[in-house]
């Protein structure tokens, strides 16, 4: 036997070259439909949240398009704002005011005008009071359903949701109401006057001064407006139409109506209280003259009282609106 050396064993066959499969010929590749494309992944995919997952301030990184910032004032006076001027009873409240403040204004201008002889020393802006005073009860109208028609509506809870700061809310509203009433009453008086004052002018002897007109335009106006905002508090604390509409023409009206049944001497004092404190006495005051006798509150005090009124009746309806469910 002989012995075999590493060179007499066989070389190794090399082993066959890797190639790719190929695609079959009967097998072409199918390319992608037109209209299909990747589906987008969730905001918070990538770091790892998932629909209802995602933290409140939203994914790390992400910056929200809109503008986060703290509520004001401001934004509750033009939600007020566009809600008293998109609803009817505003329009309608409001211009039949207008045409009996100008109607009754100048249909009293016109008879006195046609009248013989001349009205003495009396203004001839006085006879505005008349439209006025019928006005007035527009006015209260439009002040108690500013806030009672929304608890009659359950708007109040959709109103307090979007602002739950109450005092903004009755904030909001009293500042919208009185400064489109006290406009809107300012240019009903200005016209009137100046009608009357041109129609009666050569009929009296006494001629209108600075402190005269801006009597009989912008502190009736102002006078108005705040028994308005009376009217709004009270709707606010009663939160019902016909109730609160009813109280505040009691207001208005009672006290006069009261003092006519007061005959006696026992209470000659508060019939004599009675009228000198009533809306419409009040309300004659800003068209009085130096020669006019009236009793009671004279020159601008009638507006200094109004306005403690309706303070007070807005505190008790800020208490109100804070401490009961809406």
């Amino acid at each position: 036997m002989t012995a075999r050396t590493p060179d007499d064993h066989p070389a190794a066959a090399p082993a066959p070259p890797q190639t790719a499969p190929q695609t079959p010929p009967h097998a072409p590749a199918v390319p992608p439909h037109p209209g299909a494309q990747a589906a987008a992944p969730h905001p918070g995919q990538a770091q790892g949240y998932w629909p209802g997952q995602m933290p409140a301030g939203g994914p790390v990184g992400y910056v929200s398009p809109i503008p986060i910032r703290k509520a004001t004032l401001l934004d509750a006076v033009a939600s007020e704002w566009t809600k008293i001027r998109s609803v009817r009873s505003t329009m309608w409240t409001l211009g039949v005011m207008v045409l009996l403040v100008l109607g009754i204004g100048f249909l009293a201008a016109t008879l006195v005008a046609g009248q013989d002889g001349d009205t003495g020393n009396s203004s001839p802006l006085a006879l505005g009071f008349f439209g006025v005073l019928l006005g007035i009860i527009c006015v209260v109208t439009l002040g108690v359903l500013t806030i009672s028609s929304e608890y009659g509506t359950g708007m109040i809870r959709t109103t307090l949701t979007a602002c739950p700061d109450r005092g903004r809310v009755l904030g909001a509203k009293s500042i919208v109401f009185f400064l489109l009433t006290f406009v809107i009453t300012l240019i009903s008086t200005g016209m009137i006057a100046v009608v009357d004052s041109a129609l009666l002018g050569d009929r009296t002897t006494f001629t209108p001064d600075a402190e005269t007109w801006l009597r009989a335009t912008v502190g009736v106006s102002l006078y108005v407006a705040t028994l308005g905002l009376l009217g709004l508090a009270v709707g606010a604390l009663l939160r019902h139409s016909a109730g609160a509409i009813t109280l505040m023409l009691g207001v208005v009206l009672l006290p006069m109506v009261l003092s006519l049944f007061m005959m006696g001497d026992a209470l000659s004092e508060v019939r004599k209280a009675l009228i000198e404190y009533s809306i419409p006495m009040q309300l004659s005051a800003f068209y009085a003259t130096s020669a006019d006798h009236i009793e009671g509150p004279t020159g601008w005090t009638p507006l200094w009282i109004m306005l403690g009124v309706a303070g007070v009746a807005l505190a008790g309806a800020y208490v109100s609106l804070t401490r009961r469910d809406a």
